[in-house]
Formats: C-alpha cells, structure tokens, sequence
C-alpha cells in the first residue's frame, strides 16, 4: 500500500511537472511574436537627429535605436501632414482615396471606418492587446457632433485599440483634454466642457482680446489666438473643463508614464503601443528640465523631451527584461516646420541647422522633405544590429508587414489595399524596394526607383506664412533623387517618356490599387 501511494505521488508530480512545462512551453510559444512599439514623432525633421545628420544638440536615445537597428534612408509617411499620415500608417490605405482625411478640427468626427480592420484590429486578432497612447487627431464621435461630456463614441477602442489615452486632435487646437478610452479625465460634471470652431463661446479669455494674459504670443499672421489654455491660446473657442485641461509642460511625462504602465501590465503576453508624441508640434513647452538646455529654443527643447521619452520606453522594455523580443519602430508624421503658429524663435535659433537635412521643402510640402522622414527599426531577436537601408518603403508598408510577421492573412482587396509585405525590409534582410509609393501634400507626387514626379497644380509656390517652399508648379515636374535629392533641377523637358510613363502609372494607381 505505501509502494502504491508512493507511486501514486510519484505519478501526480510528473504530470504536474509536465503541465507545467507545458504550460510553459504554451507561455513560451505565445511570446514569439514579439511585442511591437511605434513610436510616433509629429513634425520632425529628417535631419532633426543626430543619427541623421543634426550636429548642434544629440538625440542619444534615438541614435541607440539606430544603432542596434537598422535606418532607413529612403522611407516615407504617407503625406506632408499629420491627420492624413496617421490615417494611412493605422489603415494601410493611402489618405487621399477618402474623403475628410485633410487636417482635421478638433471636434472633428472619426475619419477611420469602423467597418474595416486597422493594424490594431489585426494585431488584436492575433492575440495582441493594443494600445493608443498620446495624439490622436483622427476625430471622434459621429458626425452628430461630440459631447465631450458623455461617453465619446466610436474612437479607438472601436478600431482596434483595447485601450486608449490620447490629447483627441494637436496640442494647438482646443478642447485641451486627455480622453482615455472613452471619458475625459478629470472632468468636473459642474463644469461641462464646449468647444466651438465657428464663434466665440463661453468667457474664457481669447489671445486676441487678452495677450497680456499669454506667456507665448501667437503670430499674428496664423491665427491661434482663441480660446487661452495655460497661458496659451489655441486654434478654437472652448468653455468650461478647467479641472481636465492639461498643462503644456506635463504632456509628454504624462503619456509617457501611460505607456510605461502598459507595457509593464502587459509584459505576460504580446503588446502593440502605438506611442504619437506631441513633439516637437506647436506649442512647444517642454518641461523645465529641458527648457532652455538646447541652445535652439523651444523647438530643440522639445527635440530633446522627445529624445528622452525614447530613452524612458526603452528602459522600461529593457528593465521588464522584455528587450529581446520587443519590435521598436521610430518614425515622424511628417517633415519639419519652424514658425508655425507661435512666437517661439524657432526660426531665429535654428542657426546652420537644416530640419530637413539636405532634402527640399517641408511640412506641407510635395518636395521630399514633406513627407520623408526618420525611419529606425529596433528588434534584437530578428534585426541585425548597424544596419543602413536605401530600400523605398512607406508607413503605410507597416500593416502588410506585420500581418507577415505575426500570422494574419490580409482578408481580401479592401484590406490595406496600399500596403506591401516590406518584412523583410523592416527586418534588414532584403534592400529591394516597393515597386512605387505615392506621396501627397496637396497635390500627389509618384516616386518610383531614382525617380520623381510631381503632378502640375495651381497651388502657390511658398506657403509665406511657414516659409516652406510648397513644391506646386503647372508644368509636371521630374527629379532624379538619387543624383539630386535636393530636387534643383527638374529634368521633365529631357525626359518627357519618363514623365508620360509616371503620370500613366499614377493615374492607374488612382484608379485600382496596385496589385500586392
């Protein structure tokens, strides 16, 4: 009888033990698809980092990225503006194919279906658990309007985010809140919030009728003197939620602190954040640990706010011991902008410096450096680290990419009809590029291989207002990139087959989607 209960135990703890290494082997086979971080800078420079070129501050964090990673030299975001570009990083579907999807107010409705899979529904599907953390700018509620009171209805949790902390349009643009999931935080009932894009409301002081209440003046040339928000006046008019707005300088700690905690309460199974900084955006107010440090101005202030909040994620990854299997994509919405609203010497202090780096134009531009940008790819477990890549690949390649990567057939031809498998691209494994990419600030331009075409338009040459070089012209304009990035010599009357070949292919593009 004792041989028998001895044998009996004897038989529980091997099936015990092999339940746990099976349980294990479950939790181990789970964890292979890696978790996935974007982090999402808003009007950045391509040559805004040190590792692409900025020599007067350092960004150390970002270059760390580079460095165990692979950079892209030749990436793009979908437009030269920042609604659109999210719309097509989030969907795979390039912007201008939709309606609304230009800048977008702040009491815009949701520009994103909620009748299509997203990159974080698919992701979702694949077992991942999702997050939105910081600028939004891709509307919400419907278009009966929002009550910023009530539950705000459909937003991210409904295109594929389990959770959501987000600023809901720029941080120029009223209402000045956090909105997470679907409530505002910290909103006192007695003090219901209105938001108004047409006319005055309320009796909150405005920067046109109050600058003596501001501790940065508005140029007087862009408007952005409405409504004032912690001695800032915005883009809109906005009454009540006192106890909810934000303070300027706490933004990025906030959502950065955010996204710790999601990372560390998801650290048992596969996590998507999708992290989009309010830097270096309009208005810049950074910390005071920052303010002041970089010899530029606000605006490199808040590059190196920026830099830190890549250090602290990072270090959170790397602390939970999750840095091996943790996929790291660093980019910008769109390129570069000095004087965009706001009196804060940003073209002034920006010295020898070239936001753009030795790429032409800006934000807004149809030149390159409206929509190419920053492009870093982090994952130890699957890139090789010091990797440089020349490959064309757009954003907008991310969801076809991660479907790869973890599993997810795309379901049919509406779903990121846009996006090509770039993988191995992102894994710095092949440098073959997309077969062409689409760019869009206005008017559309084609990039395929060396070349460039940018389709005529009537639009001005110079936004005066930004001193950016908009890149409209009405004869169609051609660059060879490769032997002049800075586009000075548009070469169209010497290669008129070359421009007749892009503008076909363009037009066929409009019209079907090219085939994956």
């Amino acid at each position: 009888m004792k041989k028998h209960l001895m044998t009996r135990t004897s038989f529980t703890r091997k099936v015990a033990t092999s339940l746990i290494f099976g349980l294990l082997s479950l939790t181990v086979a789970a964890q292979q698809k890696p978790n996935i971080i974007i982090i999402y800078a808003d009007d950045l420079g391509y040559g805004d980092v040190s590792c692409y070129g900025m020599k007067k501050i350092k960004t150390p964090n970002i270059d760390r990225l580079a460095k165990q990673g692979v950079r892209f030299t030749n990436a793009y975001a979908t437009s030269a503006t920042c609604t659109p570009s999210r719309f097509g990083l989030l969907t795979g579907k390039y912007p201008w194919r939709q309606r609304n999807t230009g800048i977008a107010p702040g009491d815009a409705s949701l520009i994103i279906p909620t009748d299509h899979r997203t990159l974080p529904g698919m992701l979702k599907d694949a077992g991942y658990h999702t997050a939105a953390i910081g600028k939004w700018h891709l509307g919400l509620g419907t278009q009966a309007g929002i009550d910023w009171n009530a539950h705000i209805s459909p937003g991210p949790l409904e295109v594929g985010f389990t959770y959501s902390f987000i600023m809901p349009a720029t941080l120029d643009r009223v209402p000045c809140v956090f909105v997470e999931n679907h409530d505002v935080v910290n909103l006192d009932p007695k003090d219901p919030i209105t938001v108004n894009y047409h006319h005055k409301i309320g009796n909150d002081p405005t920067g046109l009728e109050n600058p003596e209440k501001l501790r940065m003046h508005p140029d007087p040339h862009q408007g952005h003197n409405q409504t004032i928000v912690d001695s800032i006046s915005r883009i809109g008019w906005m009454s009540g939620g006192n106890s909810a707005r934000w303070k300027d300088a706490d933004i990025a700690g906030t959502i950065t602190e955010k996204a710790i905690h999601f990372i560390a309460d998801n650290k048992q199974q596969p996590f998507f954040l999708y992290f989009a900084s309010g830097d270096i955006h309009v208005p810049r107010y950074p910390h005071s640990q920052f303010r002041g440090k970089s010899g530029m101005g606000l605006r490199g202030d808040a590059i190196l706010q920026l830099d830190w909040t890549v250090g602290q994620i990072v270090k959170a990854v790397d602390s939970l011991g999750l840095t091996n299997n943790t996929m790291i994509i660093f980019s910008s919405d769109n390129g570069p902008v000095l004087n965009d609203g706001y009196l804060d010497q940003a073209a002034a202090l920006v010295g020898n410096h070239h936001p753009g780096g030795p790429l032409r134009g800006g934000k807004y531009s149809a030149f390159e450096a409206g929509a190419r940008v920053p492009f870093i790819v982090k994952w130890p477990a699957g890139v090789k680290a010091g990797g440089n890549s020349t490959a064309l690949i757009g954003q907008i390649d991310l969801f076809a990419s991660l479907a790869h990567l973890t599993g997810q057939p795309l379901t049919n031809a509406e779903e990121a009809p846009d996006s090509f498998d770039m993988l191995a691209q992102l894994l710095g494994k092949s440098h073959n590029s997309r077969p062409s990419l689409v760019t869009h600030a206005g008017t559309l331009s084609l990039i395929e291989g060396d070349w460039k075409y940018i389709t005529p338009s009537k639009g001005a040459k110079i936004d005066k207002a930004v001193n950016i070089e908009l890149g409209n012209d009405q004869a169609p304009q051609l660059y060879q990139l490769s032997k002049d990035a800075h586009e000075q010599q548009n070469v169209a009357t010497q290669h008129p087959d070359k421009v007749t070949e892009m503008a076909a292919k363009l037009e066929a593009i409009k019209i079907k989607t090219a085939s994956r």
